[in-house]
């Protein structure tokens, strides 16, 4: 069966950026405060999902050189479509010209893993490209007045184009999971605004990040020594700095975005890529973990090799 190899990668960002500081006017909470927590200073909001998924996907398509009729597929992970029906990967893909299917995946958090995952899943049945994106809208969820909430998260997009190859390819291994039986820890109703257990998300996430981690490792049959970067979900540096150190991992081989764009669910781990690649972190030969945890409670991790 066909390989993966990543070919092509983008992200899209509204051009608002609302600082602690600008928070800070309206909410009970510091610059201080929020950094210290978090690690987040600043976040950027606007657009819509699928307006942020094309600027990411168009950019993707044209680092690989490809058309709209060269994609079989469009994966968009989202917690936040532009409508209840249709789905938002449409939108993308008639804006975009692909001629192929388009699909929503909703893993919160994990989305863009599971959506690498399904990626490789279509490669080896026959698809020859894939483009994945994670795209979020959370500004439009979020309760503005809730200081426990509204400072966490932002909006983005980042994609990824997929190509089968002939050899293993880039993905060595994954780990999904999912517990159903804490959704309440996490949730967002129709028309509401998004609840969170803050404590103890914390407390899982650390948890489930540490065991997908260690299985995707064993499975690729790496040690946490090999592994030359982390590229985490972005949801507080506080979590990533326990995980890397439960993990044996240094916290500086992990990737950090959401300094700059807090958490962006579904969009986080494909920001963190790319940031990476563009600024020369990883080189030919790299073993990547991607990780990450969300609501559902889900988790998802992989192993990738940089192609040499």
């Amino acid at each position: 069966m066909a390989g993966i190899r990543i070919t092509g990668w983008g992200i899209g960002l509204p051009d608002r950026i609302v600082t602690n500081e600008e928070l800070s006017q309206t909410l009970d909470t510091s610059d201080e405060w929020i950094r210290e927590r978090s690690g987040i200073h600043q976040r950027h909001i606007g657009g819509t999902t699928s307006s942020l998924a094309v600027i990411a996907g168009r950019a993707a398509m044209d680092q690989a050189g490809v058309t709209g009729d060269d994609v079989d597929m469009v994966l968009l992970a989202t917690t936040t479509p532009d409508k209840t029906v249709p789905g938002t990967a449409p939108t993308v893909q008639h804006a975009l010209g692909i001629t192929g299917g388009a699909v929503d995946l909703n893993a919160a958090c994990s989305g863009f893993v599971y959506g690498l995952v399904f990626a490789s899943g279509l490669i080896a049945t026959g698809a020859k490209r894939v483009l994945l994106i994670g795209a979020e809208t959370l500004s439009r969820i979020v309760d503005w007045e809730d200081r426990g909430t509204a400072i966490l998260f932002g909006d983005g997009a980042g994609a990824l184009l997929i190509e089968a190859t002939d050899d293993e390819g880039d993905l060595l291994s994954w780990d999904l999971g999912s517990d159903g039986s804490l959704t309440d820890l996490l949730y967002c109703e129709h028309g509401d605004a998004i609840h969170m257990e803050g404590k103890e998300v914390f407390r899982r996430a650390v948890r489930v990040m540490v065991d997908s981690s260690t299985n995707a490792m064993s499975q690729a049959n790496v040690t946490a020594s090999d592994i030359s970067l982390v590229i985490p979900h972005q949801a507080n540096m506080r979590i990533i700095q326990a995980a890397c150190q439960r993990l044996e991992i240094p916290e500086e081989r992990a990737v950090v975005v959401m300094d700059r764009y807090a958490n962006t669910s579904s969009a986080s781990i494909p920001l963190a890529f790319v940031d990476a690649i563009e600024n020369g972190r990883i080189h030919p030969g790299d073993l990547l973990l991607l990780t990450g945890f969300g609501a559902g409670m889900t988790w998802a991790s992989a192993v990738l090799r940089w192609p040499r």
